[in-house]
C-alpha cells in the first residue's frame, strides 16, 4: 500500500491509500467518492503523462507521501431559483433514488463483476436487508469469528449505502472483507486480482449470513437465511441390487437445473437435478452398492432460487468449460408437481383459494365465503407487475411474515444473474433485478439501466450472448 496526497483545485487530499495490486482505475473510484469527479474525466499528472485505468503502478514510479495533481471538474447539483420549481437535481440523494426507482450500481474494483452481480441481486430480498438493518456487535453470537462479523457488518453497510445512493458505490470494505474472509478471491494471476465464480460468492456470503443472522435457540425463528432461502428435500433410496430402500432429508439453499441434451426448459432441468444415483454402502449386501436416489421438495422458501449447472471440469484444458444450449425459463414458476405428497396436500387449499381470487379480479363469479381472502404476493404479480405486496411492505418496515400466509408453489422471477464467456473463470457477470415498481433494471457494474421486462427471458442461452446463471424467484402467498 502507497499513501499520497491529491491536489484538487483548491483542496489537497491527504492519506489517500493506493493498492498497488489493482489498476490505477480502483485508485480513480476512491477519487470519485471523495471530489464527485467521474473516473473519465480525471485527469491525474504522473511520470510520463497522464495516468491510465490499465496502467502498471511499478511503471509509473509513485513514492509513498508524493503529492499528485488531479484535474476534472465534478458533477454539478442544479440549483433551483428560491421560489421556482424543485428540481430533481435539487433532491436529496435518497429522494432522488426514490423518483429514479432503483439505486446505485457498483464500481468493478478489477474482475469483480462476480461479486457486484451477486449483491444486487441478494439486496433485492427487503427480508434479508430488514434483519442485517438490526443487526449488531451487541447481537452476535459467541462463536461467530471476527471475519464472519466484519463481512455482515459490510454486506449491511454497503446495502445502505447504496440504497441511499443515485451515484455508483465503490465497495472497497466489502471486498476486502470478503478476500479475507474467503482467501480464494484473492487469487491473482500476473499481479490482477483472477476472475471468481459468482455461485460460490453467492453461497459463501449467503453461508456467512445464516451464520451471523441466527437468532437465539429460544426464537420461533432461529435462522433467517434458511427461512428465506432453505429448501428441504425429502429424498427415496432404493438399491436396485438388494430391493432395500431408504429415506433421508436434506437442506439446500438452492436447487440445480441440470442441462442435457433433452433439457430445453428449466422445469425439465429441475427433474434432471431432483434424480441421480450414487454409491453407499448397503446393509443387506455387506458392500457399496448403486442406489437411485429420487427427491422431492418438502417444503418451500419464500424465496427459490436455482442454479443453472453450465460450469464442467474439462480435463483436456484442464479448467471450467461452460454448456451453451438454450434453456429456457418462466416469468411465473409453478413447482407443485416438484412437491412430496405432503406437502401438495397442503398447496391444494391455498391454490384454491389463490385459483378463486385471481377469478374474481377477472370478473368471474365466486362463492361469498370467498370475500374474506386476502391477496399477498398474487396480486402485486399478477395484477399490477410490482412483484410486491402488503406483506413485503411490512416485511421492510419491520413486522413479520403473517402467521396465516400459506405457499401456493408458484412463484413470480425477480432476479437473474447472468454470465457472458466460455468459462466460469472469465467473461463478465451481470445482474437483472426487478424494482418495487414492477419495472426490470440491470446493473452492469456502475451502470444500471432500466430492462424490459419480455427481454429478460430471452437470457436463456445458445450463444455468446449473456445467459441465466443463478435465478431467484419470490413465493406467491396468500392468506385470510
Amino acid at each position: 500500500m502507497l499513501t499520497v496526497s491529491v491536489k484538487w483545485q483548491k483542496k489537497v487530499l491527504e492519506g489517500i491509500e493506493i493498492d498497488t495490486s489493482q489498476p490505477p482505475y480502483v485508485f480513480k473510484a476512491q477519487l470519485y467518492d471523495l471530489t464527485g469527479v467521474p473516473t473519465e474525466r480525471q485527469k491525474i499528472m504522473v511520470k510520463g503523462g497522464l495516468l491510465k485505468d490499465d496502467a502498471d503502478w511499478s511503471t509509473i514510479g509513485v513514492k509513498n507521501g508524493q503529492k499528485l495533481m488531479m484535474m476534472g471538474t465534478a458533477d454539478e447539483i442544479v440549483k433551483a431559483p428560491e421560489k421556482g420549481p424543485v428540481f430533481a437535481e435539487d433532491l436529496p440523494e435518497e429522494e432522488q433514488v426514490t423518483n429514479l426507482g432503483y439505486s446505485a450500481g457498483l464500481f468493478n474494483l478489477g474482475n469483480t463483476c462476480y461479486m457486484n452481480s451477486t449483491i444486487q441481486c441478494l439486496k433485492s430480498v427487503p427480508e434479508l436487508k430488514h434483519a442485517l438493518s438490526k443487526y449488531s456487535l451487541a447481537g452476535r453470537s459467541s462463536d461467530l469469528d471476527q471475519t464472519a462479523h466484519m463481512l455482515t457488518v459490510a454486506t449491511r453497510d454497503l446495502f445502505s449505502e447504496l440504497d441511499k445512493s443515485v451515484k455508483a458505490v465503490a465497495p472497497m470494505q466489502f471486498w476486502t472483507v470478503l478476500r479475507k474472509k474467503y482467501p480464494q478471491f484473492a487469487q491473482l494471476h500476473n499481479g490482477i486480482h483472477m476472475q471468481q465464480d459468482a455461485e460460490e460468492c453467492w453461497t459463501q456470503l449467503l453461508y456467512t449470513l445464516s451464520q451471523s443472522l441466527k437468532a437465539p435457540s429460544s426464537s420461533e425463528d432461529p435462522d433467517t437465511v434458511k427461512g428465506l432461502f432453505g429448501v428441504n428435500l425429502l429424498s427415496r433410496l432404493h438399491c436396485q441390487e438388494s430391493g432395500e430402500e431408504s429415506s433421508e432429508i436434506e437442506s439446500v439453499d438452492s436447487l440445480k437445473c441440470h442441462i442435457s441434451q433433452e433439457v430445453n426448459h428449466l422445469h425439465e432441468g429441475l427433474k434432471h437435478g431432483l434424480r441421480g444415483e450414487l454409491e453407499k454402502t448397503s446393509p443387506s449386501l455387506g458392500r457399496t452398492a448403486l442406489f437411485i436416489k429420487e427427491s422431492r421438495i418438502d417444503s418451500l422458501p419464500r424465496y427459490l432460487t436455482v442454479q443453472f449447472v453450465r460450469f464442467f471440469w474439462k480435463r483436456e484444458t484442464n479448467q471450467k468449460a461452460k454448456i451453451l444450449r438454450k434453456v429456457d425459463y418462466p416469468l411465473e414458476l409453478d413447482v407443485y408437481d416438484l412437491c412430496s405428497d405432503d406437502l401438495r396436500k397442503k398447496l391444494e387449499a391455498p391454490r384454491q383459494k389463490l385459483r378463486d381470487e385471481e377469478g374474481r379480479k377477472l370478473g368471474l363469479q365466486t362463492s361469498a365465503k370467498d370475500n374474506d381472502v386476502k391477496m399477498t404476493d398474487a396480486e402485486g404479480s399478477s395484477n399490477n407487475g410490482s412483484g410486491e405486496s402488503s406483506t413485503a411492505n411490512q416485511m421492510e418496515s419491520g413486522a413479520t411474515l403473517e402467521k396465516e400466509a400459506h405457499m401456493t408453489g408458484i412463484y413470480d422471477l425477480v432476479a437473474v444473474l447472468t454470465h457472458k464467456g466460455r468459462s466460469a473463470d472469465s467473461g463478465h457477470y451481470v445482474a437483472w433485478v426487478k424494482q418495487d415498481s414492477g419495472k426490470w433494471v440491470q446493473y452492469d457494474d456502475d451502470s444500471p439501466s432500466p430492462q424490459r421486462e419480455e427481454d429478460i427471458t430471452k437470457l436463456s442461452g445458445g450463444g455468446d450472448w449473456h445467459m441465466a446463471y443463478i435465478i431467484m424467484y419470490k413465493a406467491r402467498t396468500i392468506s385470510k
